[in-house]
């Protein structure tokens, strides 16, 4: 499974951005889908996850009723809209697939990772 995100930039404080990731394989359809992402000099945290058919999100409580994931499977593509952005969003996001059928919020689960685009929020 390749994974290929997408959609970083620079804005300001309160706007907003649109990440995608493209995922390859037949299969995605069966994936957990999750962003995570990881601020200068601090860990990877995770940010919000959506379950194979995108009937169930989930979402960190620092981006909940900001941040919307969601996916389309015909697409193979996830996405992450993010709204009212604020300074501390400012993060290389990664999207990330788990292909063992778990899920959820821990990194652990997830078994394929794309590479980072990097968001930065101004003032």
């Amino acid at each position: 499974v390749q994974l290929q995100a997408s959609g970083g930039g620079l804005v300001q404080a309160g706007g907003s951005l649109r990440l995608s990731c493209a995922a390859s394989g037949r299969a995605f359809y069966k994936y957990n889908m999750a962003w995570f992402r990881q601020a200068p000099g601090k860990d990877r945290l995770f940010v919000a996850a959506i379950t194979e058919r995108g009937d169930t999100t989930y979402y960190a409580d620092s981006v909940k009723g900001r941040f919307t994931i969601s996916r389309d499977n015909a697409k193979n593509m996830v996405y992450l809209q993010m709204d009212s952005l604020k300074l501390e969003d400012t993060a290389d996001y990664y999207c990330a697939a788990d292909t063992l059928g778990r899920g959820g919020s821990s990194q652990g689960r997830y078994d394929y990772w794309g590479q980072g685009t990097l968001v930065t929020v101004s003032s």
